[in-house]
């Protein structure tokens, strides 16, 4: 029986992070009114001109210079024919011939090793509409907000070769582009999607096979199932005799299959023409320049600093960079608090935990550096314990409450008058005869059980090390 291997390309289409459209000024915000986002421009009205968005060509340039891209210095929009209820002008203006970033690479790492995933291109267009069916299956609504939404298309080269390396690719893409703020790369809005272009070719061969290309794909979950999916249909085809047809497939989630939508296209079933209404965009050293000096620090800069100037863990570090938005709340909190470990602990421990209870979205900080760096403090001076921290915390996540006017509210600072800690301690011995007995012959687990007993009469408000002080010089 043959051998075959899987090779897969990827082109991810990413909604930038502009308040108008890109070639006119409607609003990009996601979720309004079906049809209220929109112009004569937008709307494909005869005579309607373009006027290309400068930031959305900054964010495209910021990416392309992220990727490791050659930067072309003079692109060109072209027009992209068809016909679909979705694409008003019936074109779509897009970048086929001189494409704004060539020739990156983005480097990926998993169980499988590290790996370099060539990018081919990454090239500017607007966005179609979007098309609501009807439940009844009776009809179909379109809605034209997204109509003329900046995108840029990255098109990686076939180097991925499973499911696993393909959701690596675009977790590290995700995180690059949010990294940079060219999107939110938010899957369940659409604002990043990716088609999948995936075929089989002989162990050992270094002829690419018949492709086909998945579409529909709105979640990682979708992709990797999707992957698996094809490249078993695809197997049981050339395993049988029979020759994969060159396709564009839509995966169906609930059903967990994909079916034929149409024929793959090429370029000339699109008519591809240069775009008569926009002048070329021509990028200058200065401008790349410019563009290059507002690129943030990224990831694998802020993983080496995290452990040369924190000497945190690297499991620490993983979870503390994984976005942007937490790496900057935490550099923020420790500035505030001079505690790197203590800050990196309340956001990976009960901020992570507090996330998935309450259902809020991920990196979404409901409450303020300042007031996590205040708690913090708190404890460290030993006017809290850490129970008593957690409780203030959950109320912190939830209002922001400043919690040192919380804990001042609501009676919750420890107890340091010292006498009534001696009282406290000398009661909880006399309640408590046989650990006694037992700890003076040389029982160190009583010890434990008195300290919990003490800290009962003082209601949870004492300071345990200074009841442990007390107990010990009490026994």
């Amino acid at each position: 029986m043959k051998m075959y291997e899987t090779v897969i390309g990827l082109e991810v289409h990413v909604e930038l992070s502009t308040k108008s459209k890109i070639f006119c000024g409607c609003s990009t915000a996601f979720g309004g009114v079906p049809n209220t986002h929109v112009c004569p421009v937008c709307t494909g009205m005869p005579g309607a001109l373009p006027v290309l968005n400068r930031k959305a060509v900054e964010h495209a340039v910021a990416v392309g210079l992220a990727t490791h891209c050659e930067i072309t210095r003079v692109s060109f929009f072209d027009r992209k024919n068809y016909f679909y209820p979705d694409n008003p002008q019936n074109y779509q203006i897009s970048q086929l011939y001189f494409p704004i970033c060539r020739d990156g690479y983005l480097e990926i790492r998993g169980e499988f090793g590290k790996k370099r995933v060539g990018i081919y291109e990454i090239h500017l267009e607007d966005d179609a509409g979007k098309l609501i069916h009807e439940e009844d299956g009776k009809g179909s609504l379109v809605d034209y907000n997204r109509s003329g939404v900046p995108l840029i298309e990255i098109v990686s080269r076939p180097d991925l070769s499973s499911a696993k390396e393909v959701i690596a690719y675009l977790e590290q893409l995700r995180m690059t582009i949010q990294y940079l703020g060219a999107s939110d790369c938010k899957l369940q809005e659409g604002s990043m999607r990716a088609d999948v272009n995936l075929s089989l070719r002989e162990s050992g061969s270094s002829e690419l096979g018949v492709r086909t290309e998945m579409k529909n794909l709105s979640s990682f979950r979708a992709i990797s199932r999707a992957i698996e999916h094809e490249t078993k249909r695809q197997a049981e085809i050339l395993q049988s005799g029979g020759c994969v047809r060159r396709e564009t497939r839509r995966w169906d989630e609930a059903k967990g299959q994909s079916y034929p939508m149409r024929s793959k296209e090429d370029a000339k079933d699109y008519r591809y023409f240069p775009e008569p209404d926009l002048p070329p965009v021509v990028l200058t050293d200065s401008w790349i320049s410019e563009i290059r000096k507002k690129i943030p620090e990224m990831r694998e800069e802020k993983r080496e600093r995290y452990q040369k100037t924190y000497g945190l863990s690297d499991y620490d570090i993983d979870l503390l960079t994984e976005s942007r938005q937490t790496a900057e709340f935490f550099e923020k909190t420790v500035s505030l608090c001079q505690k790197p470990k203590e800050a990196a602990n309340w956001l990976i421990g009960e901020t992570m935990r507090l996330w998935k209870d309450r259902g809020v979205e991920r990196d979404e900080m409901p409450f303020s550096p300042e007031h996590l760096a205040a708690l913090i403090r708190l404890v460290e001076e030993g006017r809290i314990n850490r129970t008593t921290a957690k409780d203030v915390f959950a109320q912190i996540f939830a209002r922001d409450v400043d919690p040192e006017a919380y804990v001042e509210e609501h009676g919750l600072g420890l107890m340091d008058d010292e006498e009534q800690l001696w009282d406290m301690v000398k009661q909880a011995l006399q309640e408590n005869p046989q650990p006694v007995e037992d700890y003076r012959n040389g029982k160190e687990k009583a010890f434990g059980f008195l300290v919990g007993q003490a800290m009962k009469k003082a209601k949870g408000k004492a300071n345990p090390g200074k009841i442990r002080e007390i107990l010990k010089k009490m026994l």
